[in-house]
């Protein structure tokens, strides 16, 4: 969701960011108050413009800094990394900075891959910059951090605690110098790493110290499986990883089956740009190794089955147990939903884009997945928010992976996967960085029709699923209208008697922020209504909402009380969708406007996800507190 900030207000407090960084005593920085001439002064409009796309902050701002050696005559200093060279699949890593004679509040590490990325400035890509609003005659940086870390986070290293005598004079310590600690998650992303110890702050940095190379023992290992169905049989299963390795590799499931993966991959030549390139083909690209994908087949809905995937030659993933869904048409369903989730860092470091909710959302529904009780999850758009930096795409496929590697995880595509000017988006929003889809599509291979047309329908028990893309043309002549208007008049109600349609962008929202269109809800809803649509599920604005049985903004059935006192919608007597916004897994969340619409019934601003238990008879659905495992809504519908 895009927020909309005054422009004064927002020039002011970065302006203050800014103004706060460059004011920071150092005693290595090679900068001074000079350098602020040096900034062009649309950076600040940069900042601006883009503080919802590529989420602008000091830290990101790095990419508008010179970065120079600093002048530091400090033969002491030292910064090196615990442990082995080789590092695991997934590591903290402890980050020690030693022989540090004045610690500064504006000290700090970033980790860089690859480790011979270019961590100077780059006066020759100056003009690749203007893509993002930044017009800076300024050289740049080359390539940008993955994640840093003030030293101060060592809450003894400003106050040097940790001392070390260094040298003596008559027998009398004459020089005493200071260290600090840092810890940081790293996951395998295949290229090799390195930490850069900087001064300066992220407003002024210069380089002090360079840590050696450390490289993954296993590049190639097989990682990050996630499974998602291919049909409505719930005799299929695909499963999708990465490796390093661009040989095809092999799934091994069930009583000694097996299936040859699919290899594909994308470059920085196929991500997006207008006139200039954009984040994804230039400082954002990290290399996404090779995806592989193959298909299970022979299976039985409704029933577990142990697997694993890689090669001989590569390494193998651990043994994992998942279920397949229920068969379109059976009984029972039980699914998760949720949008915009996207990943929080699992240390102390801060990073290009992050969702604070993410990591809570993730354990809790990891913790219900492990009680048995789920049998499909959806994610309905705003996946990673990678938004151009790839090697997010590795830190959130991380940390998904262990639920999403046991269940049917489908997916919707998003502004953050696929929006990008030229595109042929329906929004001209940058929000992509450049992706345009591409990675999104590349990892999360649904059913679709096609390339970049990214709508599927799936039949899971007693439910029908249409899902669809906010971001590409649904107006009343496009090819997805027509898709959508085919799908949903198709469906057997005998055989699966609720209509459940998904999507990113909302039609109804009470946010503070907007975020409705009314040419989709001009367009497409009535097409809701002419189907019988049940449920209507969207995110993109970061809270949680439900409506009553709601057509062109009017309540047309108000829910009534059942004998335990829950909201149950009677679809006996059909009147119009409810509409539910599940924007809540990760992303800051959005606060209500003061005096909402009549047609908002509940709206909960916390972190969590939604719960969904289906029989031919009934929908219970829920949204369960992330923080709490809480029911904080409950309604039902009926037939």
């Amino acid at each position: 969701m895009e927020l909309h900030i005054p422009i004064p207000l927002a020039i002011f407090s970065i302006s203050i960011i800014l103004l706060t960084r460059f004011s920071s005593s150092s005693s290595y920085s090679c900068l001074s108050w000079s350098s602020l001439s040096n900034l062009h002064p649309l950076v600040v409009d940069s900042a601006l413009e883009h503080l919802n796309y590529t989420a602008v902050s000091e830290f990101r701002l790095l990419n508008r800094r010179r970065i120079l050696q600093c002048r530091d005559p400090n033969p002491y200093l030292q910064i090196n990394v615990s442990g082995d060279t080789a590092l695991g699949d997934e590591e903290y890593l402890t980050v020690n900075v030693t022989g540090v004679l004045v610690p500064v509040d504006s000290d700090w590490v970033a980790m860089i891959s690859p480790s011979n990325a270019d961590v100077s400035d780059c006066p020759l890509n100056k003009a690749l910059y203007a893509e993002t609003g930044d017009l800076s005659d300024l050289p740049l940086l080359c390539h940008y951090p993955v994640k840093a870390q003030y030293l101060s986070k060592d809450p003894d290293y400003l106050s040097c605690k940790k001392k070390e005598r260094k040298e003596y004079k008559d027998g009398q310590c004459v020089v005493t110098t200071c260290s600090g600690t840092l810890t940081f998650h790293v996951v395998n992303i295949r290229t090799d790493i390195e930490f850069v110890l900087f001064a300066g702050g992220f407003a002024t940095p210069c380089v002090l110290k360079k840590s050696n190379s450390l490289t993954f023992a296993n590049p190639k290992q097989p990682l990050y499986g996630h499974l998602s169905s291919i049909d409505s049989t719930g005799t299929s299963m695909r499963i999708t990883w990465v490796s390093g390795d661009k040989e095809p590799q092999e799934v091994q499931f069930g009583d000694g089956k097996s299936q040859t993966s699919e290899v594909s991959t994308f470059s920085q030549d196929d991500m997006c740009s207008n006139v200039l390139p954009s984040p994804a083909k230039d400082f954002g690209w990290h290399d996404p190794g090779y995806i592989h994908s193959a298909v299970m087949t022979g299976l039985q809905p409704s029933t577990s089955y142990p697997y694993k995937y890689g090669s001989d030659s590569a390494g193998w993933s651990q043994q994992v147990q998942f279920r397949t869904p229920p068969a379109g048409g059976s009984n029972e369903l039980k699914f998760l939903a949720f949008g915009d989730m996207g990943k929080a860092p699992l240390d102390d470091s801060v990073e290009h884009y992050i969702q604070p909710g993410s990591i809570s959302v993730a354990k809790a529904v990891l913790d219900y997945v492990d009680s048995g009780n789920v049998d499909a999850i959806f994610h309905i758009g705003d996946i990673s928010y990678a938004t151009g930096f790839l090697v997010e795409w590795d830190f959130f496929l991380n940390l998904i992976s262990p639920f999403a590697s046991r269940v049917s995880y489908m997916t919707a595509i998003g502004n953050h996967e696929r929006d990008y000017g030229g595109s042929g988006s329906v929004y001209l929003t940058p929000d992509s960085g450049g992706e345009c889809g591409i990675a999104y599509e590349t990892y999360f291979p649904m059913p679709t029709p096609a390339k970049d047309k990214p709508w599927y329908s799936i039949e899971q028990a007693s439910v029908h699923f249409t899902v669809i893309s906010t971001e590409h043309d649904w107006s009343e002549n496009s090819e997805q209208y027509q898709w959508m208007k085919g799908d949903m008049a198709s469906v057997d109600r005998s055989k699966t008697p609720w209509l459940v349609f998904t999507g990113h962008r909302p039609m109804y929202t009470s946010g503070s922020g907007g975020g409705a269109d009314q040419g989709f809800l001009d367009a497409v809803e009535p097409l809701l209504l002419d189907n019988k649509v049940d449920l209507v599920l969207f995110g993109h604005v970061h809270n949680y909402e439900r409506t009553c049985s709601v057509y062109q903004n009017e309540c047309k059935a108000m829910p009534k009380k059942d004998q335990s006192g829950v909201d149950t919608y009677d679809h006996s007597n059909y009147s119009a969708p409810v509409q539910v916004v599940i924007g809540m897994a990760g992303f800051s969340l959005d606060d209500f406007l003061d005096e909402p619409s009549d047609w908002s019934l509940i709206r909960i601003s916390k972190f969590g996800y939604f719960r969904g238990h289906a029989t031919p008879e009934e929908l219970q659905l829920e949204y369960v507190n992330a923080g709490t495992r809480k029911v904080e809504d409950i309604f039902r519908i009926t037939r």
